[in-house]
């Protein structure tokens, strides 16, 4: 069953691949684009069609495991292909689901969109809906995948955007052993919470920020404190 559909899919991208949507996402990625570049909602009316078709015989379990081989030997937008087929069994997410899409950064996950859309589309919901708790997202802290690190503060972003109210003590407290990371993605995942956070509660992020100024990455405060006034900002500088 997984082989028919995974050939279906990969007969779709094929036959949709645009040379122009491949030099413009090439732009985006320094570590290389490998995807075949279809129109978004394109892509998007097809995976909803292709759910419409096989919802008869497919659960969660059957997603997931073409999921895995999605990610295993797919390109950048069968990837995401798998991501959308996961996001439709929200109602059955559950702590398995965690631990299988935490898999897929060991052997799939390999660029910052791909981290970013399963934040947004899956991880987001998990805590949201308390399948999971920030105790479970902190042990991937010391991952070795940049990507999977990166997932800790963009989940939390997505969060942040959410009507959950997103407690900054529990959201500081979560990043704080990531605030030394090298990889400038982990960087700049941190920075763009710290960003969020600060419209909200600028008191407890300028503290953390004060805290971590001189240690910390230059990409995470850069990127935290670009809403804030040119010459406020300059606070943050690292000390001489």
């Amino acid at each position: 069953m997984s082989a028919t559909k995974l050939t279906t899919i990969r007969e779709f991208c094929t036959a949709n691949s645009n040379p122009e949507i491949i030099k413009k996402y090439q732009r985006y990625f320094k570590e290389g684009y490998d995807g075949y570049g279809i129109d978004d909602k394109l892509f998007l009316r097809q995976i909803e069609d292709w759910q419409e078709q096989w919802k008869a015989e497919m659960t969660i379990d059957s997603y997931l495991d073409l999921g895995d081989e999605l990610m295993k030997t797919g390109r950048f937008d069968e990837k995401h292909v798998a991501i959308n087929f996961l996001k439709s069994c929200r109602a059955d997410f559950s702590k398995d689901t965690f631990q299988r899409v935490g898999r897929w950064f060991d052997y799939g996950i390999n660029n910052w969109a791909t981290t970013d859309v399963l934040c947004m589309l899956i991880l987001s919901a998990l805590l949201l809906d308390k399948v999971i708790g920030l105790e479970d997202l902190k042990t991937w802290i010391d991952a070795e995948s940049e990507w999977k690190r990166r997932a800790v503060p963009v989940a939390l972003v997505e969060l942040d955007k959410s009507s959950m109210d997103l407690s900054p003590s529990e959201a500081l407290d979560l990043v704080d052993p990531l605030m030394l990371d090298d990889s400038e993605y982990v960087q700049k995942g941190i920075g763009t919470l710290l960003r969020g956070l600060w419209k909200k509660y600028p008191a407890e992020v300028e503290e953390f920020l004060m805290k971590w100024k001189d240690s910390c990455g230059r990409l995470i405060v850069q990127y935290a404190t670009e809403k804030m006034d040119k010459d406020y900002r300059k606070k943050f500088r690292k000390s001489k």
